[in-house]
């Protein structure tokens, strides 16, 4: 029988590794919403803001706010370069050429990365002050566990209030309904995706200092998994769906953490397959996840 402090345990580690997810995870379903475009490339611009980030760390003294705040910018730029040079000229082609470019994508910024930084893994190293455990109730979790959840929800609340109180927020939710619509009423769809990339990015850029703080150290192809794992959350929420990535985010980082948690250390090998098996089950129950977008986009 498992103690009321080890689950309490379990429930904070499901949340902080959820957290990261959820914000991988709506970076996919907001440019999914608009274009049907399954970015495999995303991944990779987590591994990019972590980069950044340690490069910010290492190499001046900006505070940590600053650590973050930055590369969230250059990683939101790259995103919207990538759009621009990769995506928009393929805009209106089939669906896997654009799924297909997303691969060549990924492999030109690993590879890129591998070639002038090494594959040779990098640590990285916090201050004491973020890493320091901290006990309530009997429950451990370092500084920088808090502040990625708190983060986390910061970030997603924002985001609700940009896509429901802004003008751009507004014409991002209507490209995602009928973009032939959208076009006609005036609203500019490049500059539009443009956005969505550059946001989408920006949320990566934040995952991969929260990815690399959990984890310590960073190589080129540190995105591929969280990238996938992402991907998985955002289908079983409902891709499309920014609640539904929110929802999917936690739920599988609490599930891929109970997992481990509360069977026997011997299956513990086995929580990436159970992260898919998961997906397949949620797929035959709720093929649209558990939150779908509540109409089909035209055009």
């Amino acid at each position: 029988m498992y103690s009321l402090p080890y689950v309490a345990q379990q429930i904070v580690n499901g949340l902080t590794l959820g957290s990261i997810y959820a914000l991988v995870a709506i970076g996919l379903t907001i440019v999914y919403g608009i274009l049907r475009l399954i970015n495999f490339a995303h991944g990779d611009l987590l591994m990019l803001g972590a980069y950044l980030a340690l490069a910010l760390l290492v190499n001046t003294a900006v505070p940590l706010g600053a650590a973050v705040l930055l590369p969230m910018i250059v990683v939101g730029g790259v995103g919207m370069l990538v759009e621009r040079l990769a995506y928009r000229p393929l805009r209106g082609a089939p669906e896997v050429a654009m799924l297909i470019t997303s691969l060549a994508v990924s492999s030109i910024l690993q590879n890129g990365t591998v070639m002038t930084l090494t594959a040779q893994p990098r640590a990285f190293g916090l201050s004491q002050s973020l890493t320091a455990l901290n006990q309530v109730g009997g429950v451990g979790f370092s500084t920088l566990s808090a502040l990625t959840v708190g983060a986390a929800v910061a970030l997603m609340a924002l985001l609700t209030l940009f896509v429901t109180r802004t003008r751009v927020g507004i014409a991002m939710r209507a490209c995602a309904e009928n973009l032939r619509a959208a076009r006609l009423m005036g609203i500019n769809i490049n500059q539009v995706i443009a956005y969505a990339f550059a946001i989408g990015s920006a949320l990566a850029a934040v995952a991969g200092f929260m990815w690399a703080g959990r984890f310590g150290q960073i190589e080129p192809f540190m995105g591929f998994l969280p990238g996938l794992k992402a991907f998985v959350a955002a289908v079983i929420g409902g891709i499309g769906s920014i609640p539904g990535a929110m929802l999917g985010g936690y739920l599988l980082g609490c599930a891929e953490i109970f997992f481990v948690g509360f069977l026997p250390p011997e299956l513990s090998g086995y929580r990436d397959a159970f992260v898919f098996a998961l997906l397949l089950l949620v797929l035959l129950v709720r093929p649209r996840g558990l939150l779908p977008t509540t109409t089909e986009r035209e055009g």
